[in-house]
């Protein structure tokens, strides 16, 4: 079990220095014993403030975490177990409110055990109250970055942790919907807590509370600070073009090439990861997260070459779903032989994950670039690519079906494997003079996505993409 932190300690713990200001409470009238009349509840709650001092089972206010100004709701858990009433409610309504009208992103620090027992079904429906709250927060395009704490459960965890945008939890943490005292006799209590949260895709990650502060600082500014659109990353590897399909798949394919890491850490100076599907998954390869690419943010969703899984694809989408949201420009890097089709990947949902990744895409109204840098599988790769804004590097192919399956498909022999690459016509010269991709990254050549290529919509042609000290993009 890890240490619990009091309402004011946590937020002493994340807050910048005298910089929380809490927000004033909406006033019910009182009725004998709440609205139950549930006998002792008044003794109950008095005990609960004079062990607390705190009125109510949340503290909310306003203040700054490493220098961005945000909306605080911190769970006294010792407070009738950090239980939700109607009250409770009030003061969540009040604070998500708060928040919109003055475009503030929101932090719910919960500990809480679920609804209060003693307002019945008035408790629960506080829950509704939430989920709307939450959901008009986050259709006003401002992000909710939750910390789960020791315990969370019930409808604290269903609503204001696992609904959040994203999930940072606690080590030793119990984190689960069923609470110790209504799980089943022989379930495994490793199952809830933190570290099996964030296993099964449900949390993004563990965090330490005395790295709290600089973490949520980060997300913060990160999830605050749009860039207009991603950049075109220079290619890290080799800068001239293949002279055979069958050298560019062999490129493609060479361990010593470039991967995913390496761009990335090229790319950004800072970056946060989102980890999981929130379905019960996740795929070490894809990578998705936010990274600060000249003082301004932007989403990426990176294959590292290995073949993806549907809850890599079911992350992207949920990566991408929330950069649109938030109005964050996406760079997505493609390289994966193709899509998982084991079994279990098809018992898993392969079709439906690819599909809602290729919605995803489809759907951004935010700027969505896509660099090809290794391998380019068929629509296992297509489904992270932006239409109409998409490079390759020159040690990169992006084929229908990799050459081998096509000469199968074919009812040719292996050793047609070679010749077929060429006729598929898979190296990014040819993928530039199809239409496919708008151009040809270089080394050392780093620039921004073309003028006009805004969201997935592709600009006519093959001109060269200006960027910064007049570096450009080879286009054919």
């Amino acid at each position: 079990m890890t240490e619990r932190h009091s309402a004011r300690e946590i937020l002493a713990l994340v807050t910048d220095d005298s910089t929380f200001a809490e927000l004033p409470y909406p006033a019910r009238r009182s009725e004998p014993d709440g609205p139950l009349g549930w006998q002792g509840y008044d003794a109950s709650r008095a005990r609960a403030a004079e062990r607390t001092g705190e009125q109510e089972s949340v503290v909310c206010g306003t203040a700054s975490v490493a220098g961005t100004r945000a909306v605080l709701i911190a769970f006294e858990f010792g407070y009738l177990g950090g239980s939700l009433g109607e009250r409770t409610g009030d003061r969540l309504t009040a604070a998500y409110t708060y928040a919109r009208e003055h475009r503030l992103p929101v932090v719910p620090l919960v500990a809480t055990g679920g609804s209060r027992m003693q307002e019945g079904m008035l408790a629960l429906t506080q829950l509704q109250r939430v989920a709307r709250q939450s959901v008009l927060t986050g259709q006003a395009g401002l992000p909710q970055i939750a910390v789960v704490r020791d315990p969370t459960t019930g409808g604290g965890w269903a609503t204001l942790g696992a609904g959040a945008d994203v999930v940072l939890a606690l080590p030793g943490a119990q984190v689960g919907f069923a609470g110790s005292r209504v799980r089943p006799a022989d379930a495994d209590p490793a199952a809830y807590t933190a570290e099996a949260q964030v296993a099964a895709g449900a949390a993004d990650a563990l965090v330490r509370p005395g790295e709290l502060r600089e973490t949520l600082g980060l997300w913060l500014r990160l999830l605050t600070s749009p860039a207009r659109r991603a950049p075109v990353p220079p290619a890290l590897g080799a800068g001239d073009l293949p002279a055979t399909g069958w050298e560019a798949v062999r490129r493609a394919r060479s361990p010593g090439r470039p991967r995913a890491e390496a761009y990335l850490d090229a790319c950004f100076t800072r970056r946060a990861a989102i980890s999981g599907d929130r379905c019960g998954g996740t795929d070490p390869g894809m990578l998705c997260g936010f990274g600060e690419h000249a003082g301004r943010t932007v989403a990426y969703a990176a294959q590292t070459g290995t073949a993806t899984r549907p809850a890599g694809y079911r992350t992207a989408a949920r990566l991408i779903r929330l950069a649109d949201r938030l109005g964050i420009p996406v760079l997505t890097l493609v390289d994966t032989p193709g899509a998982a089709n084991d079994a279990r990947a098809e018992r898993e949902g392969a079709g439906a994950a690819i599909a809602d990744l290729f919605g995803a895409v489809a759907a951004a109204r935010t700027p969505v670039t896509t660099l090809v840098i290794g391998e380019g599988g068929s629509g296992g790769a297509l489904a992270l690519a932006a239409p109409g804004n998409t490079y390759a590097t020159p040690d990169s192919y992006f084929s229908v079906i990799a050459p081998e399956s096509a000469a199968a498909i074919l009812k040719r022999p292996p050793a047609q494997a070679e010749p077929t690459a060429d006729q598929l016509r898979l190296r990014p010269q040819d993928l530039v003079e199809l239409g496919v991709i708008r151009g040809v990254s270089r080394p050392d050549e780093g620039a921004e996505g073309a003028e006009g290529a805004e969201g997935t919509e592709g600009a006519e042609g093959t001109e060269r993409a200006e960027g910064a000290g007049g570096a450009d993009v080879q286009a054919g």
